[in-house]
């Protein structure tokens, strides 16, 4: 119509910290905003485009563009190609990647400069992006791969100076009860030093963004959750998920991430002849690597309980050909013969898995998993219930958020929290693992307790992301809130 003037989509740039379990469920977000007329770029590295850049999905959308810059390999001391922390399973390399985004800053704000967007969408755990995008005058919004459950109980932990630096002698320290806070908790350890630090810093990104994307949705948090946040914070969060229910196709889900060592279809095949909830998933994610005394215990673990299992294990560096006498040390003689071969009990995928499509299958009616938060969002999108076992990170917390609040989870009894994996004093026991796979996998009112309320969390998730839904309305919400923002900031430039 003459003389009314079109609205101005917006200007987005996405920048994700390089792992594969913050840059999947960012791009998923970004589509969102791409999906809907509004101008998105991702900013990443050359080695790591390829989890933005599937041909065959929804990414490959008008809005949506890859900006890359080149890694520093050399000025940190790696080898060309190591750009993801899924490259590394050791402290030193994962710290010199650290250190190259760092040196980043500098051809991000080239970048910025020269192509200045309405916002910069950052994962919060991004180093010294707020700093660079405030020194161009750009506005920030925060986004975190952690649930909203363990940024606010974060935060009570620091106001009441529970959460700061301590000495390793301290890991050990007595439980205490989280202050301040919606729900009863109670934790039996702290992170170690360096973790305290990093948690603080992103807290503090968090507070500067003044804005919150989250991956999840209000009904998991709980709006009890979501109203604590907003008072200890002094703004909002804006829960956009599950990126997981973003997918479209079975095509999509498969593909999602690294490239799968086994195909779609022998996954499907296997788990069709079972029946269903019969199944046990076991994987850890990308970046928990267990030692081969703890991978012995969960193989003897999963074999006594009887059940039918898809273990994931993770790749091992340098010995994709190990010998029959370095696979004894972590899977028991015979394991492979009597349970993959001869009655088809198990399924051993070693590297990459398609996992929300094999959680997506009837057949599966429990989930192992580390607590990380996309693999927490992926089991409840799908209804289906967990053995938690907390390793680093947020997985502490996250826990808490399954078994104590939501009841959807049973614990396997992991208490130690370490940096990574190489180095755990204590080893969880096969007994543990398989009483926790038993008491979830099998036909006990607590069991169909637990998985009737899977579920119906799981319907809760389908419907958030659908129109009309909680995630769906926060969308739209977010949208006006930041073009109404942009707007004042020009009448004031």
């Amino acid at each position: 119509m003459e003389g009314v003037e079109v609205e101005r989509p917006l200007k987005l740039h996405f920048i994700p910290f390089p792992a594969p379990g913050h840059m999947i469920p960012m791009c998923k977000i970004a589509t969102l905003f791409a999906s809907r007329g509004h101008h998105v770029t991702i900013i990443t590295t050359p080695s790591n485009t390829h989890f933005f850049t599937n041909k065959n999905s929804s990414f490959a959308i008008p809005f949506f563009h890859l900006h890359t810059v080149d890694f520093p390999f050399q000025e940190v001391g790696l080898a060309n190609g190591i750009e993801s922390l899924s490259s590394t399973a050791d402290l030193t390399t994962a710290t010199k990647i650290n250190s190259g985004l760092i040196l980043l800053q500098g051809p991000i704000g080239d970048f910025l400069e020269k192509d200045p967007p309405d916002y910069i969408i950052v994962d919060c755990i991004y180093p010294g992006v707020y700093d660079l995008a405030d020194k161009l005058h750009i506005p920030t919004i925060g986004f975190t791969v952690m649930s909203l459950f363990t940024v606010s109980l974060l935060e009570s932990l620091r106001t009441t100076h529970l959460l700061h630096p301590h000495t390793d002698s301290d890991l050990d320290s007595h439980s205490f009860v989280v202050p301040n806070f919606p729900h009863h908790i109670t934790l039996c350890t702290k992170p170690p030093k360096m973790f305290t630090i990093f948690l603080e810093m992103m807290l503090e990104t968090i507070h500067k963004s003044n804005r919150l994307i989250v991956n999840s949705f209000t009904e998991l948090d709980g709006k009890e959750c979501v109203e604590h946040y907003e008072k200890i914070m002094g703004h909002k969060a804006w829960h956009l998920g599950p990126h997981s229910l973003i997918c479209e196709t079975v095509q999509e889900k498969a593909e999602r991430g690294n490239e799968s060592v086994v195909s779609v279809h022998e996954c499907q095949s296997w788990l069709n002849s079972k029946q269903e909830n019969s199944v046990l998933y076991i994987c850890f994610g990308s970046l928990c690597n267990f030692s081969d005394k703890q991978l012995y215990e969960i193989s003897c673990g999963i074999e006594a309980s009887g059940k039918k299992f898809i273990w994931v294990v993770p790749e091992k560096k340098g010995k994709e050909d190990e010998s029959d006498e370095e696979k004894e040390k972590w899977l028991p003689k015979g394991f492979e013969e009597r349970n993959i071969r001869r009655n088809k009990m198990g399924l051993i995928i070693r590297g990459w898995a398609p996992q929300v499509l094999i959680l997506s299958h009837p057949a599966v009616g429990a989930f192992m998993t580390h607590c990380g938060w996309n693999s927490v969002v992926e089991a409840v999108s799908a209804g289906i219930p967990m053995i938690t076992w907390p390793v680093h990170g947020e997985h502490f917390y996250n826990e808490k958020l399954i078994t104590n609040v939501r009841g959807i989870g049973v614990e396997v009894g992991a208490t130690e929290w370490c940096l990574y994996d190489f180095g755990k004093k204590k080893v969880v026991s096969r007994d543990n693992i398989e009483k926790a796979v038993r008491r979830l996998i099998n036909g006990s009112s607590e069991a169909k307790e637990i998985r009737q309320r899977a579920r119906e969390l799981g319907e809760k998730a389908r419907l958030a992301v659908q129109q009309g839904g909680s995630s769906n309305n926060n969308l739209l919400s977010l949208v006006d809130d930041l073009k109404r923002w942009r707007d004042i900031r020009k009448t004031l430039d």
